[in-house]
């Protein structure tokens, strides 16, 4: 039986994704470029988190199966059935990466 980790309030649970050093979407890095960034699929999330000043709850902008980048120090690891994951706030993700002309 899987193991499945529900995120609470604001959080989410993140796979690392692996990325080629040489070879981002198709563009060369060299060596003398930045560091990679840090990308990942959100394989779960938490329902969101409530208003300070309404008390309504203010849900999650982000959703299952989108990939993101975040940032290299952001989330804390966590092992569920032998795999690692992050778990990390929804405010530590930095954008949703996406093809195509959505916006």
């Amino acid at each position: 039986m899987k193991t499945i980790a529900k995120p609470l309030t604001d959080r989410v649970l993140v796979k690392p994704l692996s990325v080629s050093r040489d070879l981002i979407e198709g563009l060369y890095l060299p060596d003398s470029a930045k560091e990679i960034p840090q990308l990942g699929e959100i394989v779960s999330t938490g329902p969101g988190r409530i208003s300070d000043i309404s008390g309504k709850l203010l849900e999650m902008e982000i959703k299952v199966g989108d990939k993101v980048t975040y940032g290299k120090y952001s989330g804390i690891e966590v092992p569920v059935d032998d795999e690692k994951f992050l778990l990390m706030n929804e405010k530590d993700v930095l954008a949703v990466i996406s093809k195509g002309s959505e916006v």
